[in-house]
């Protein structure tokens, strides 16, 4: 069975206060998502991103990212980027820079 998905992909965010995640649902099942803990009130560290086999290859990774990068600009706190995925993509993106801790 094929997953739909939207271009760009439509990114929940939930935050409690203490940790947060943003994450794509697809026909009402979650199928990526990236977590973070906030680390002070001005820094959140990313510590997961994960998408499913169905959205691996659709930038479906990135673009939760890119999602954490506007709150963290948005906010105007930084990102410190635990997961191996978020650092990686921190380290080729220059325009991520301004968020970096």
């Amino acid at each position: 069975m094929a997953v739909t998905y939207l271009h760009p992909m439509e990114i929940t965010h939930r935050d409690d206060g203490s940790k947060g995640a943003f994450y794509i649902e697809v026909d009402g099942k979650k199928q990526g998502e990236s977590t973070y803990v906030w680390a002070g009130p001005d820094k959140i560290i990313i510590d997961h991103t994960e998408v499913s086999d169905a959205l691996r290859g659709k930038s479906a990774g990135k673009q939760l990212i890119n999602k954490a990068v506007e709150f963290a600009r948005e906010r105007n706190i930084k990102i410190i980027p635990l997961c191996q995925f978020a650092a990686a993509l921190f380290k080729k993106t220059p325009e991520y820079r301004d968020v970096l801790a």
